[in-house]
């Protein structure tokens, strides 16, 4: 059994999607994952997505929150991100280590339980590829739609290892969360959802982006 499995509840369809609901052991894998860099790969993630202060922020499938506490000094006190996941274990989990001002809500990314236009950015790192397929498109869509006029969008996903070798070894050890190409992937559900793509490309550390925006 991989890794990738054994961290994973899986929602009843098959490959409909699932959630994470060991946060502890999910830490201990994002160490091992990205080799001891794991700060350097999701700062750099958090670079791609551009936070300023005072802006709110929505980290949807937040996980333990660890991009969340990367965003959260950058949008100051006078900002606030807030977290969202399917996993009450990882709420819990993100909400003891909780900066002033980030809070965590449980929920799914195609049932956004926010007003219209109520974040500057939205984010979503490795999250994509957790929802049932079907979902997908709603919940881009739900993210343009918490988004005020003008907001912004950053997606990251894994992308796979170009050596065969290299790309077998992290599929065992991971499962299926690495074995997708992240184009195929989002393929283009992002402008369907309304979004205006601005950036999009590879980042060390095996991670995908697209940046976009609402118009």
């Amino acid at each position: 059994m991989s890794l990738g499995k054994l961290l994973h509840r899986h929602a009843e369809h098959g490959e409909a999607g699932g959630t994470i609901d060991r946060p502890r052991a999910y830490e201990v894998f994002g160490s091992i994952a990205f080799l001891g860099a794991r700060r350097a790969a999701f700062l750099r993630v958090a670079t791609a997505a551009r936070p300023r202060a005072g802006d709110r922020v929505l980290d949807v499938g937040c996980g333990t929150g660890y991009l969340s506490r990367i965003l959260a000094p950058v949008v100051t006190a006078s900002g606030h991100v807030t977290g969202l996941d399917p996993a009450p274990e990882m709420v819990d989990y993100a909400t003891r280590r909780a900066p002033d001002n980030c809070t965590y809500v449980r929920g799914e990314g195609q049932h956004l339980p926010f007003p219209d236009g109520s974040f500057d950015l939205v984010v979503s790192s490795l999250a994509v590829h957790h929802m049932p397929v079907d979902a997908r498109p709603e919940a881009l869509r739900q993210m343009l739609r918490v988004l005020r006029p003008g907001g912004r969008l950053l997606i990251a996903e894994f992308r796979p290892p170009a050596n065969h070798l290299a790309r077998h070894v992290i599929g065992v050890l991971s499962g299926p969360a690495m074995r997708h190409d992240p184009r195929d992937l989002l393929g283009t559900m992002i402008p369907d959802a309304g979004f205006t793509v601005e950036a999009e490309g590879n980042l060390p550390y095996l991670l995908y982006y697209v940046r976009a925006r609402r118009p």
